[in-house]
């Protein structure tokens, strides 16, 4: 339903912001998955060798932590600059930043032949990439839903969202092709840097695109009304700490529930009656059904309410793992299908609504800053833990139950997020486009 207030929508403009936000992630998720295939496959032979210690430690640090721990810092940086300077200068930075940091991986010299500089630059990236990401997330939610409708914010804020299967389909399609054509010594001598560099493709894409988009709507209505905050870390904290912290309870049982059945289920799978082909093809089926769900939950929050949408699917994800695991303990692969299809399922309608919803606790003054601070907040309480959890609970107990407690407990901070939250304001951003003449 669209306001009488609402002013026309620039269709040409709103679909490349739509495919601007979608490359950006896709990138992002794109670089996740090559970078844990790589670190699995060809790090620890061309990078890490077992003989130098040094090499060792650093290994772990760049695989485990970088990623998440940089995070934080690029939506401090970031997303700062994106409500001061405004969201498209801000998207062009990170993009360039995650693309050139992953295409230098992809041409970096091993440690046969720069030594220790060698796993030194290969963490350096690493954190590159993840600064990149922590101010990418919150703009591109923005860069799609502040050219749309505000009374459709939950579809067009979902580009953003399709960007994690996007990237990973993408991903694990150039990896199969390339072992599948290549032989071992091949894949390991030059293979795997094509993965990294293919990744030119989808940064000169986002680039093209977000190029040729002027800023927001939104943003162009706050710079003219004068509205535009000059310290808006400082304003979060001092005047929307609730929706921060709404934001990042929502995030985390969502983050929890999708490390179980993309990153866990993996390890599990194959140490209880699968080969690792099962248990990737069950999420690869999963993943390629949330091309599609993923957007339609969004667009479905536009129509129901959001934060009940949300909280159901939230109830069922914490539930869910008490159903799956008794479920594939006998080794039936289309249990195991059916089982990661449920849980994915489940976290699509999780994460279509997300975006919409995480922006909709922040002025749109504050938008980027707020949104961006919760996306890598929770990110690291989520995303960052969760597998290493997963891994040391069901390692030291050797039993199912306490994961499923460990995503019980996550679904329960998500509702908690969820009763705390706000719904929908589109009056917001109404009021900045009428002030401004837009």
């Amino acid at each position: 339903m669209t306001s009488a207030t609402t002013p026309p929508v620039d269709r040409r403009s709103l679909r490349r912001a739509f495919l601007a936000s979608l490359s950006g992630t896709a990138l992002e998720w794109y670089d996740f998955t090559a970078y844990s295939a790589a670190a699995a496959l060809v790090f620890p032979r061309l990078f890490f060798p077992a003989a130098d210690p040094l090499t060792g430690t650093l290994l772990a640090f760049s695989t485990y932590a970088v990623g998440y721990v940089s995070r934080p810092l690029g939506g401090v940086v970031f997303g700062r600059l994106g409500d001061v300077i405004g969201r498209k200068q801000v998207l062009v930075l990170t993009l360039v930043l995650i693309g050139v940091a992953t295409f230098l991986i992809g041409a970096l010299p091993t440690y046969a032949t720069i030594g220790v500089a060698a796993p030194v630059v290969l963490v350096l990236l690493r954190f590159a990439q993840g600064v990149g990401v922590g101010g990418e997330w919150g703009g591109a939610v923005l860069l799609s839903s502040e050219f749309g409708d505000p009374h459709r914010r939950g579809f067009w804020a979902s580009a953003a969202q399709v960007g994690p299967p996007a990237g990973n389909l993408l991903s694990n399609g150039v990896l199969a092709v390339l072992t599948a054509a290549l032989s071992d010594a091949a894949f390991l001598s030059w293979g795997w840097r094509v993965t990294f560099l293919l990744s030119g493709v989808l940064v000169a894409f986002g680039l093209w695109i977000r190029l040729k988009l002027e800023d927001t709507p939104v943003f162009r209505a706050i710079e003219q009304s004068g509205d535009r905050s000059e310290a808006p870390i400082k304003e979060v904290f001092a005047t929307e700490r609730r929706g921060l912290l709404t934001g990042v309870l929502s995030r985390i049982g969502p983050d929890v529930t999708y490390a179980l059945f993309t990153v866990f289920v993996l390890s599990y799978g194959t140490t209880h009656g699968f080969s690792r082909g099962q248990v990737l093809a069950a999420t690869l089926i999963a993943a390629t059904l949330q091309l599609g769900l993923i957007p339609l939950a969004g667009a479905l929050s536009d129509r129901v309410n959001r934060r009940g949408l949300y909280a159901v699917a939230a109830a069922g994800a914490a539930i869910w793992p008490f159903v799956f695991f008794p479920a594939i303990g006998g080794g039936s692969f289309p249990l195991l299908v059916l089982g990661v299809v449920v849980g994915l399922v489940l976290h699509s309608f999780m994460y279509g609504p997300q975006a919409a919803f995480i922006i909709e606790q922040f002025s749109p003054r504050l938008r980027y800053t707020g949104s961006s601070l919760a996306y890598t907040i929770a990110g690291l309480f989520g995303g960052a833990l969760a597998p290493l959890a997963f891994a040391a609970l069901n390692g030291r107990f050797g039993s199912w139950l306490p994961v499923a407690l460990y995503v019980l407990v996550a679904g329960l901070l998500t509702l908690t997020g969820l009763s705390m939250g706000r719904d929908p304001q589109p009056a917001e951003d109404e009021a900045y486009l009428a002030r401004a003449g837009a």
